[in-house]
Order: structure tokens, then C-alpha cells, then sequence
């Protein structure tokens, strides 16, 4: 089987801009290809995560991934998908999130012996003419053309700044220069980035009169269109210190039923004979597919003895087995005791504000052990706690357990 085909089987392919060639090309030849990341945090999230599935099943079949750090792109800021102008950034916060990238993308990506590479297009970007570029580069594209794209249409409604329209020629110009520098054929991205590459493929077609590729995968959204990777505490980071391995494990272990079988096919590497296999279990078995596929994408991301760690936290609080050392804990001092409940709650960043703990207190959604909290005054004492530790949870399905130094 070929990648395109595993790609298709596992659903990620969105769109192609000439299939046949590509069908093509990937079975007879190993090529070079790139995906772009603009370097807004210092850390990947799970939108980016399929983008680096893609990139490792092309490796694992032998072809050369550019991880592509837009250090130049993200001082203008992408347009796609925005309603919003992005905020600029410095070039020296941009150096630094691309190396927190990278490290992230060593777990997935081999690097070693130019097997991929890493690549910045400050590096062309911000040495460029810019005389030079619109008379080699502007003048192949149409600006009635590009008005209708879609990475401009709702920033059109609040006003689309030059800056912002200058996007699209930088990211084709992108894929130029990679073109040159390193013979690199495809571009691939999100659905959202479609027009942008469409830009790249044509402006190398039509300059370098040379083939060029492109191809979109499907954006990671739940089974009625919303974006995954939204928590209460805001994304699912795949950093450690900004989403925890446990509330990492956590997400995906409690996902809606009808988006089990696309995430395993999309973001683990199970066989699909296996995917299909977990995704037809019904009922209170989907549970079993469930702990899968958190236990093999947190495997993924923290390593296996996170993964275990999680996973045993989870059946600790949840099924009275496994080890609850592992499970999130806060840690607050004798002092504490004595005080507001509420107090040391949002101390403690377990509650954003006093008001979300009063509400949820109001809502019967906080317990200590298997006791409802239904006063917002009560004081937090130490007959509460069993050997210095209290388990403490937050609607249905957040545990905290809390512990005295």
C-alpha cells in the first residue's frame, strides 16, 4: 500500500491539486515536502498534531519532511481562519518557539542524517528586496484572484490590512525558495491553508515551469464540526507544563462516542484493522476503545511512562484501582487549614476566581471525597483530610487531590 493510501484509509486527505501525478509520483519516487508552522507560542497544541502524523507516515515511507518555522511569515501574522489582525512578534521570541518546537518534534520526526529538516524563512524573508520580489514574484498574481479566497473573506468584513494581504505571496514564495534550495516538490497543510498553497503550486509552475504539488488534510473536529483541542483551562498543549500527561489522557479518554474510530486512525498508529475493530465496540465497551486510544496518544506525546502513569491515576480516582500519587495534586501548607474552602481553592488555581467556585458550588458540581460542598463558607479543616490527603472533585469527571506539606 502506498502513503497516499494509507493517508486515504486513515482519512486525513482533504484535498489534491493533481492526484493522478501524485498517485504517481509518491509510489515511484522518495520526495521532499513541507509543512508550515507559524511560531505564535512556545509550544505545538493539538491542531498541530495532525500535521505531524502526516509528516511521520511520509517519513516512515521513505520521504523527506521540511518542518517549515515561519520566523518571517509570523511577523506579518496569517490571515486564514482570522477575524482578528494577530499580533506581531519579536524575531528573538520567534527563534525561541521554533526550538520548542523542534524538541517537540523529535518525538515524532527523525532529524538525524538530513532525513528531515528544519527551516525558517526568516532566513529569506527578512533579507528580501522588495522591488526585487513584486517584479519576480507579484507579477503572477491577480488580485481580483485572490479576493476570493477564503483565508481573506472574514477578514475582509472588518478590513484586511496590506500587511495581512501580503500573506499569501510570502507563503507561495515560501514553497519557491524550498523549491530552489532543497528540490522540494509538495506542500501540505491544513484544509484552511487550501488558497495559500494553491498560490505556491502555480507560482512555481508558472516561474520555474516545473511540477509542484499540493495537498490539504482534514482539520481535527468533532463529529458535529467543532475544533478538538478546547479545555476549560483553554488548548490542549502538547507541552507538559501547559497541559498536564494526565489531563492530556483525561481529553481524549472522555471524548463523544462517534469521534473514537477518526482519532484513532488519525492520531495513533494502530493497524486499521484494529481501528475498525475498537471503533464498532458499542455501549459501555466504547470505553475500551476509549482508554486506547488516550493511553497511545499520550504515549505518543509524554512517552509510555506517562502514559502509564495517567492511565493509572484515571483507574485510581475512577475505578478504585491504580496508583492516586499520579493523579493532579495540589499541595497547600498547615497555614491553609482553618481557612475558607474557597479561599484555598482558588489559591491554589483550582478555581479561576472566587465566582466560578461560588457557581459551582450553587450548581451541587463540587464534592471532598463523596461529600457535596453546599456551603460557600465552609472552612477547610483537618478531620477532612486522611493521612494529610483530600480527594476533591469538580463536576463530573476533575479530580484534584489535595495534599498538606
Amino acid at each position: 500500500m502506498s502513503v497516499l493510501e494509507v493517508l486515504q484509509e486513515r482519512g486525513f486527505i482533504e484535498q489534491l491539486t493533481h492526484e493522478a501525478e501524485i498517485k504517481e509520483l509518491l509510489e515511484k519516487e522518495k520526495i521532499t515536502f513541507y509543512i508550515g508552522f507559524d511560531p505564535t507560542a512556545d509550544s505545538l497544541h493539538v491542531g498541530h498534531f495532525l500535521g505531524m502524523m502526516v509528516m511521520a507516515h511520509m517519513q516512515r515511507a521513505g520521504h523527506r519532511p521540511i518542518c517549515l518555522i515561519g520566523g518571517g511569515t509570523a511577523m506579518v501574522g496569517d490571515p486564514s481562519g482570522k477575524t482578528d489582525m494577530r499580533k506581531m512578534m519579536t524575531q528573538e521570541t520567534i527563534q525561541h518557539n521554533g526550538d520548542c518546537f523542534k524538541k517537540q518534534m523529535q518525538k515524532f520526526i527523525d532529524f538525524s542524517h538530513g532525513r528531515a529538516l528544519m527551516a525558517n524563512n526568516a532566513d529569506w524573508l527578512l533579507v528580501q528586496n522588495y522591488v526585487q520580489m513584486l517584479r519576480d514574484v507579484g507579477v503572477h498574481f491577480s488580485v481580483n484572484r485572490m479576493l476570493t479566497a477564503e483565508c481573506f473573506k472574514q477578514r475582509m468584513e472588518k478590513g484586511l490590512t496590506f500587511l495581512e494581504f501580503n500573506y499569501m505571496i510570502m507563503q507561495a514564495f515560501d514553497f519557491l525558495e524550498l523549491n530552489r534550495r532543497y528540490d522540494c516538490v509538495m506542500q501540505m497543510g491544513g484544509n484552511d491553508q487550501w488558497s495559500n498553497i494553491l498560490a505556491g503550486v502555480e507560482l512555481i509552475r508558472r516561474k520555474e515551469a516545473k511540477p509542484a504539488f499540493g495537498l490539504t488534510f482534514t482539520l481535527l473536529t468533532t463529529s458535529d464540526g467543532r475544533k478538538m483541542g478546547k479545555t476549560e483551562r483553554g488548548a490542549l498543549w502538547l507541552d507538559a507544563e501547559k497541559t498536564s500527561p494526565y489531563d492530556f489522557y483525561q481529553y481524549w479518554r472522555n471524548i463523544d462516542d462517534a469521534d473514537v474510530e477518526k482519532c484513532l486512525a488519525l492520531l495513533t498508529f494502530l493497524s486499521m484493522d484494529e481501528v475498525r475493530r475498537l471503533g464498532a465496540l458499542k455501549d459501555q465497551e466504547i470505553n475500551i476503545a476509549k482508554k486506547t486510544l488516550a493511553f497511545e496518544v499520550t504515549k505518543l506525546i509524554h512517552s509510555e511512562e506517562e502514559a502509564l502513569k495517567a492511565q493509572q491515576a484515571a483507574e485510581a480516582l475512577f475505578g478504585g484501582a491504580g496508583a492516586l500519587d499520579n493523579a493532579p495534586t495540589v499541595t497547600i501548607s498547615p497555614s491553609d487549614l482553618g481557612t475558607k474552602l474557597l479561599d484555598v481553592l482558588t489559591a491554589a488555581g483550582i478555581f479561576p476566581s472566587k465566582s466560578e467556585g461560588r457557581r459551582l458550588i450553587t450548581q451541587g458540581g463540587l464534592y471532598l471525597g463523596n461529600d457535596k460542598v453546599t456551603d460557600q463558607e465552609m472552612i477547610l479543616t483537618a478531620d477532612l483530610f486522611e493521612n494529610n490527603s483530600l480527594l476533591l472533585r469538580k463536576g463530573k469527571k476533575t479530580y484534584h487531590r489535595i495534599v498538606v506539606e
